[in-house]
């Protein structure tokens, strides 16, 4: 079914022609160049084909194994991750002076999107390791770089973040972890947190764990939490691991996906003997742990993206080998050959459903990403606003509407594939089961969506709001342009000016006694934003790719000539791509976007009935 694990030539299409990522090729990134670029592309390709893609399958059987109190991963995953982080990989985001390329970050997650595609749980152990020294690199004093971060950058240790508890769940600021101050300046660290993903693995020889607890007498919730820095083996005078630091691993779970990422309970200081550092100032642990949420989400909602690109591909690759029944416009003659289940209209259906979400997604999350380097290199404090103020907005929508979308992805490559779809002999059951905890982890997609409603919408006092209703009407200006996308373009008119309408309707709820509406809505009204926003992305790149279509057609001289243009179509790789983006924005738009305004007339009606509804009437 072929190697290609996600469409290159869209990513491409996206980085260059819609984002036009040379613009950022200044300040902090003023090395790169798009041959630079295209050079790192490849590179990861070979990466994830060729050294991360044969561990997907033999991770998940094998799974990881907890004995006698330590995890093991794959062996197989032992190699290749020899091999990534002696490539660099493991911090390419970061500076030079680290190990790293400063690499953009538009950059790094498209390169990250071969990663997560080949294989999720492999490539999280240095995603986390890469996030905890970064909170080491901006937050630790220099003793604390020297000692942590430098090993953590290049791979050769590990780390994790330690946030959820038993029976706090979600609700951080219940935590019970605590810190009991030391005459030394450190700290004696004791609780036990749950959910630790790569907690505990043999991959490297230790793993530093920042954890989250409360100094003793600082004051409860979130406003009293502290972050500290506990190493599972205390680190000599010459940089080694030394003395075990009594963080025990406690179980590790047993899950539907993801099953090469060890999932770990870890158990701090059952033996009084725990040592952490404080990690930044005291009761600024939550500040300092939202200083990567940004990323961290954006990377989940990547991993959505990532494994329905290849869900995606798959499904195109098995639809055009795959021989069964006859064309439906050829059903009753006798003498009708086989056609691929691609000729069957449902299932062309069902794959341009795909396509068109899965590049929706991937524009939002490389829109996202683009902004943030956007906001590095911004000229002015205003322009650094405008593009941060996007990324604020945007980052809840990322991550839930590209999990929820990507998950659903998944889903449906298994119905093109059929019985065979639901059997391990093929690949997309168990993309659809490492997809599903993409909605869970880093804060549940409900949690994105009152982030979004309770915070986001008035954050600025709206001005992020307005920013990007500008940047979509210049869109619809620009698409206007051309007759063929009017018809379909009436949908995203209609769509952006209900949104607009139920986003206002929210702001005079929040200050009246229904404030409970937008709270009751909030998980439909992030789909609402998410599908308006991938649809403006779409017709983006529709007007785009029309231009270039219209200047094909002139050079060839048959601007004119419908029949030749459609016959252009089987011979040129370009003009099959940009007639592609056109044809997945119109469905999309006829699809999703048609129901937009119904959606929100229904949000504005304003039923309470799941607030009145008795609890006895739930059942059970």
């Amino acid at each position: 079914m072929g190697d290609q694990i996600i469409n290159t030539r869209d990513q491409q299409f996206v980085l260059y022609e819609q984002l036009g990522i040379e613009k950022l090729f200044k300040k902090k990134y003023a090395d790169y160049t798009r041959e630079t670029v295209d050079m790192m592309l490849n590179e990861a390709e070979k990466m994830a084909v060729d050294v991360i893609l044969p561990t997907s399958e033999a991770g998940d059987r094998e799974g990881c194994k907890f004995k006698d109190g330590n995890v093991t991963v794959p062996e197989c995953f032992h190699e290749a991750y020899k091999k990534f982080v002696e490539g660099g990989w493991n911090c390419a985001m970061r500076d030079p002076d680290f190990g790293g390329q400063s690499m953009p970050l538009s950059v790094s997650n498209a390169c990250f999107e071969f990663f997560n595609a080949a294989n999720v749980p492999f490539i999280m152990y240095p995603m986390l390791t890469n996030g905890a020294a970064g909170l080491i690199e901006i937050f630790g004093t220099e003793e604390q770089k020297k000692k942590y971060m430098s090993k953590m950058y290049s791979g050769e240790w590990g780390g994790t973040m330690c946030l959820t508890e038993p029976g706090a769940g979600s609700d951080v600021g219940a935590l019970k972890t605590s810190a009991r101050r030391l005459p030394d300046g450190r700290f004696s660290i004791t609780g036990t947190k749950i959910f630790i993903s790569c907690g505990d693995h043999d991959l490297t020889p230790n793993i530093i764990h920042p954890v989250l607890a409360r100094i003793e007498g600082d004051p409860a919730g979130t406003r009293g939490i502290s972050i500290f820095l506990v190493p599972k083996y205390r680190v000599n005078d010459d940089g080694s691991p030394g003395e075990f630091n009594d963080v025990r691993t406690g179980n590790i779970e047993h899950k539907m996906g993801i099953r090469g990422s060890a999932t770990c309970t870890l158990n701090f200081g059952d033996d009084g003997n725990c040592i952490g550092e404080l990690l930044g100032k005291e009761r600024q642990g939550m500040m300092i742990m939202f200083h990567m949420m940004n990323e961290a989400r954006l990377e989940v909602g990547m991993q959505g993206l990532s494994l329905a690109s290849i869900a995606y591909q798959k499904s195109v690759a098995y639809a055009r080998d795959r021989i069964q029944g006859t064309a439906i416009w050829d059903m009753k003659n006798p003498d009708a050959k086989s056609v691929s289940i691609l000729q069957h209209p449902d299932i062309r259906r069902m794959l341009l459903w795909m396509k068109s979400h899965v590049e929706g997604i991937r524009a939002l999350n490389y829109y996202a990403s683009f902004c943030m380097d956007s906001a590095l290199v911004a000229d002015t404090p205003e322009e650094k606003q405008k593009w941060q103020g996007l990324v604020e907005l945007l980052i809840p929508v990322c991550k839930a509407y590209s999990s929820d979308k990507g998950f659903q992805v998944c889903s449906r490559a298994i119905e093109v594939f059929g019985g065979y779809g639901y059997c391990s002999e093929y690949p997309v059951e168990q993309y659809l089961r490492d997809c599903k905890i993409a909605s869970i982890y880093e804060g549940t997609n409900g949690i994105q969506a009152l982030d979004l409603v309770g915070r986001k919408l008035g954050q600025n006092r709206g001005a992020n709001v307005k920013t990007l209703i500008g940047e979509i009407n210049r869109s619809l200006a620009q698409a206007r342009k051309y007759p063929e996308l009017k018809p379909w373009l009436a949908y995203l008119e209609e769509a952006l000016q209900s949104l607009s309408q139920l986003t206002l309707h929210f702001g005079q709820l929040g200050k009246s006694a229904s404030f409970l509406i937008p709270v009751l809505n909030a998980t439909p009204y992030l789909e609402l934003l998410g599908d308006v926003v991938c649809g403006w992305l779409l017709f983006d790149a529709a007007a785009l790719s029309a231009g270039k279509l219209e200047a094909v057609y002139r050079e060839r001289g048959i601007e004119d000539s419908r029949a030749n243009q459609r016959a252009l179509v089987h011979e040129n790789g370009d003009v099959a791509f940009y007639n592609g983006k056109i044809a997945t924005a119109k469905f999309f738009a006829s699809t999703v976007l048609s129901t937009v305004k119904a959606r929100c007339d229904s949000i504005r009606f304003g039923d309470r009935t799941p607030l009145e509804i008795a609890d006895e009437s739930f059942g059970v």
